[in-house]
C-alpha cells in the first residue's frame, strides 16, 4: 500500500483539542502522546505531498526550559517551533499544578517514535533518521525494520557533519522525500540545524529527537515505568551515565523548577 493509498484509510481520532499552556516561560501542547502521533501520521504525508513547509516540532524538559531562558541563540530557535511538546514529566506535572489546561499525559521523544511506528507501517508514512554515531544509526534503523512489518525507511544517515557538508546533506533529504525527518545530535544543535534549513527541506515534520537512536538501541538504558511516571527518569539518566549528564542535571533541574514557579501564572 503506498502513501496516496494509506491515507484514504480511516485514522483514530485525535483525542483533546490543539492548545498550548505556558509552562516555565514555554508554550507547550496539551495533546496527549496517542493524539500527537495520530496528528503526525496523518498529518506529515499530507503536507509533503502538497509540498507545505515542513511543520517543525521540538520538545520541552527541563534542560530546555532552562536552555531557553539562559541561552538567546536557542530561544530564539524554539520560538520557530510549530509544535512543542511535553518531553519531560516535570512538564506535565507543572502544568496540572498551575494551570486550568493541563497537558493531557507525557510525550517523550522515544515513546512518540517507538508507539508510532506500527502507524506509520500501516498507513505508508515513511522516516529518514538523522543523528547519532554510525554504528548507532544503522543499529536503529535496522531494529525497527525488523520490528515493525510493513515500515519503509526514506533514508539515514549519522549526525556528523560539518557546515560545508550541510548543501549535500539537505541534498540527500530531499532526494528521498521522508514524511518525517527525525533530527538526533541534541540541544542546541539539533534545533539550530533545523529551523536554518526548514525551509529547504522537503519533507512534512520535521522533529528533534536528542539521543533517541541510543535508546532504541539499549546503548542508553531507560528508567524503569514508574520512576518514569514519578518524573525522576533524569535520576535514572544521571546515575546510570554521571560522566555525560551528572552536570547537566544539576545545574539545570534546579533552575528549570525556578522558572516552573516564576512563571506559575502564566
Amino acid at each position: 500500500m503506498n502513501t496516496e493509498q494509506a491515507l484514504r484509510q480511516p485514522f483514530p481520532s485525535s483525542e483533546g483539542q490543539e492548545k498550548s499552556v505556558m509552562v516555565g516561560g514555554v508554550p507547550v501542547s496539551t495533546l496527549s502522546l496517542d493524539a500527537l502521533i495520530n496528528k503526525m501520521v496523518r498529518d506529515a504525508p499530507l503536507r509533503r505531498m502538497q509540498q507545505e513547509p515542513a511543520l517543525l516540532v521540538f520538545d520541552c524538559n527541563g534542560q530546555g526550559l532552562s536552555m531557553n531562558a539562559s541561552d538567546a541563540a536557542f530561544r530564539a530557535d524554539l520560538a520557530q517551533a510549530d509544535l512543542i511538546h511535553a518531553d519531560g514529566q516535570i512538564i506535565v506535572l507543572a502544568s496540572r499544578w498551575f494551570s486550568t489546561t493541563p497537558i493531557a499525559d507525557r510525550s517523550s521523544t522515544t515513546d512518540m517514535f517507538i508507539d508510532s511506528l506500527g502507524r506509520a507501517a500501516e498507513h505508508g508514512v515513511r522516516y529518514f533518521l538523522l543523528g547519532g554515531e554510525e554504528k548507532v544509526n544503522a543499529e536503529c534503523a535496522r531494529r525497527i525494520i525488523e520490528a515493525t512489518p510493513g515500515l519503509e525507511l526514506a533514508g539515514r544517515r549519522n549526525g556528523f557533519w560539518s557546515r560545508e557538508e550541510e548543501e549535500a546533506l539537505i541534498a540527500e533529504i530531499n532526494a528521498t522525500s521522508p514524511d518525517v525527518l527525525w533530527v538526533g545530535t541534541g540541544k542546541p544543535r539539533e534545533q539550530a540545524f533545523c529551523v536554518r534549513h526548514r525551509d529547504r527541506i522537503k519533507a512534512g515534520w520535521i522533529v528533534t529527537c536528542g539521543g533517541l537512536f541510543n535508546y532504541v538501541t539499549g546503548d542508553y538504558p531507560r528508567a524503569p515505568l514508574w520512576m518514569q511516571k514519578a518524573g525522576l527518569e533524569w535520576l535514572h539518566r544521571m546515575v546510570t551515565r554521571p560522566k555525560q549528564l551528572a552536570w547537566r542535571y544539576i545545574t539545570t533541574n534546579p533552575h528549570a523548577l525556578w522558572l516552573i514557579w516564576k512563571h506559575r501564572h502564566g
